[in-house]
């Protein structure tokens, strides 16, 4: 928990280096190279996460949804049967 409070509080502070640029400008796929400490912490965070969940790297953003929607699932079919 705490790995991913810091990777997400990187996240903060690497958006603070850049007061003039909006969000918009900064997460603008084509400024990427613009803003590679932000890029840097979202990697970061994101390995984080994938972590937390025991997620392979390699997985495609369709697979992690897929597997989060079937813990969902699961958590709100128990929630039901209590």
């Amino acid at each position: 928990m705490a790995y991913s409070i810091r990777t997400a509080q990187a996240i903060l502070d690497a958006r603070s280096l850049y007061p003039d640029s909006s969000l918009a400008e900064m997460y603008d796929p084509d400024n990427e190279w613009m803003y590679p400490e932000l890029v840097k912490a979202h990697q970061e965070n994101d390995k984080a996460v994938m972590d937390a969940y025991g997620f392979h790297y390699d997985m495609s953003e369709s697979e992690v949804v897929s597997e989060l929607m079937k813990m969902y699932q699961k958590l709100t079919e128990e929630k039901g049967s209590n």
